[in-house]
């Protein structure tokens, strides 16, 4: 069996990405890998920031730009050091799921990627596409899809 160095996981905060998270932290802390775990994240348009700065004051940061997927990456870190992962990175990039994590598999030279399954029996998936499944058929390593749902 292989044994993985680098092992990246998308979360988008969901139930369901956090069970991909606890699957991938358990696979790289039994194999004393780097953990990267992933967020994808759509910047906030100018009206969408405006509508927040008026109606939250001070507090807008939380959802505007890219507040969220920080606050996603620090709930994933924080629940994959629980299961044991001990080297865990955070990555927040703007922009599509699958580009990212595919960016940063690359980048990190990993040999996994995990995902959680939602999506992928949807019809909507089936049509137009999932994460897993094109993180599957595109990705270049080995990609671990976690029954999540």
């Amino acid at each position: 069996m292989a044994v993985y160095r680098t092992v990246v996981v998308g979360t988008d905060g969901s139930d369901s990405s956090f069970a991909a998270v606890d699957r991938a932290a358990g696979v790289a802390a039994d194999a004393g890998a780097t953990l990267v775990v992933v967020c994808a994240y759509y910047p906030a348009s100018k009206h969408d920031v405006e509508r927040a700065q008026d109606e939250l004051g001070e507090e807008s940061y939380q959802v505007v730009g890219s507040a969220p997927a920080e606050d996603t990456l620090q709930s994933a870190r924080d629940r994959a050091a629980k299961v044991g992962a001990k080297n865990i990175e955070t990555v927040a990039l703007k922009g599509e799921p699958v580009e990212a994590l595919r960016k940063v598999v690359h980048e990190r030279s990993a040999d996994l990627l995990v995902v959680g399954n939602r999506g992928l029996n949807t019809l909507a998936g089936r049509i137009l596409g999932s994460v897993p499944s094109e993180v599957a058929r595109k990705s270049g390593v080995d990609v671990l899809i976690v029954h999540t749902t």
